[in-house]
């Protein structure tokens, strides 16, 4: 496990400079951890019924709010996540043997992802994407498909622009962020409230993410995981990071009016006792999961029929092989 500072890097300060940030690379093909229940327990939308008598699902998140979220963010405040990711996808880049000519990059920050690719269009997250099939050659879906309304749908339709042997790469907020922050909130709000209510986005797992890849017709696809940590003064100080990454709460069942501040008071003092930092500061964890994968192509590698290899693993490591016991 290796670190990256800030000054390598040029991170600037965030708001008050209350911030300071340990970013910690671990890699993983695996989910790190299941959705908590809290998650779970927020995860469940209300299905009211309609005039039918029947159920039909409330939309998780409110369309208005996420649009009122996105015009407060100011990722040059607090950018170090989207730094992170867009050095990763670079990276991921530079490993890939290809030029690529047609890129589009999906995003809800047009301005600070337009210049991660040379020469690439970059186009606003929407519902229906306006990409031509078999178009480009590279699609990248940046920090945006957690909010999406139908994921699925986002990566089918970059699926569709792709033509063969077309690359798509993605990244977004896995399952393991703000598990704190979720877990402290939902005691204070139980302990002072009596209750509790939708105040942190569920995001998927890694495992779930690498099958929806496959369901969007994308070859030889591949999920990963980096981990993410930094380290808080105060609860107001994190709430001022989120709220300028553009990570704000616009979920549809969230409270339509001010919470107690008892509630707030509670939840840092459980976060200082359970995720304890340094100098008094408490823990926050932030999960990028990173999706890639290939429009099918006559060109690309099959895999083997099972049975069929001609050398045994155990000749190819110069190890002994031995039996597995009853």
């Amino acid at each position: 496990m290796t670190g990256r500072t800030l000054d390598k890097w040029g991170i600037a300060p965030t708001c008050c400079a209350q911030s300071v940030w340990a970013l910690y690379r671990l890699r993983t093909s695996a989910a790190l951890v299941g959705i908590d229940q809290v998650e779970r327990r927020l995860h469940v939308s209300l299905v009211p019924p309609n005039s039918q008598g029947m159920s039909s699902p409330t939309p998780l998140f409110d369309p208005i709010a996420r649009a009122r979220v996105l015009r407060r963010a100011d990722l040059y405040r607090a950018e170090f996540l989207h730094s992170e990711a867009r050095f990763e996808i670079q990276e991921r880049l530079t490993e890939v043997n290809k030029t690529f000519t047609d890129v589009s990059i999906v995003t809800p920050f047009a301005e600070f992802w337009q210049n991660a690719v040379p020469g690439a269009e970059v186009i606003a997250e929407c519902e229906t994407l306006p990409l031509a099939p078999e178009s480009r050659d590279l699609v990248i879906h940046a920090m945006g498909l957690h909010w999406a309304a139908d994921p699925v749908g986002q990566l089918i339709q970059s699926r569709r622009a792709l033509r063969p042997d077309g690359l798509f790469l993605g990244v977004m907020l896995g399952g393991q962020t703000l598990h704190e922050l979720r877990a402290a909130l939902a005691t204070a709000e139980a302990e002072v409230a009596g209750g509790l209510s939708p105040r942190v986005s569920p995001m998927a797992d890694v495992r779930d993410l690498g099958g929806l890849l496959g369901r969007a017709g994308l070859a030889l696809p591949v999920a990963d995981t980096l981990a993410l940590t930094a380290s808080y003064e105060t609860l107001p100080a994190l709430a001022r990071d989120l709220r300028a990454m553009g990570e704000g709460n616009a979920l549809a069942q969230r409270l339509r009016h001010p919470s107690r501040r008892a509630i707030f008071a509670r939840a840092e003092e459980i976060l200082k006792a359970e995720y304890p930092a340094e100098n008094g500061r408490f823990a926050i964890s932030f999960e990028l999961i990173f999706l890639a994968g290939w429009a099918p192509d006559a060109s690309q590698q099959k895999p083997l029929r099972p049975g069929s290899a001609q050398t045994r693993l155990s000749d190819a490591l110069g190890t002994t092989e031995k039996p597995a016991e009853d």
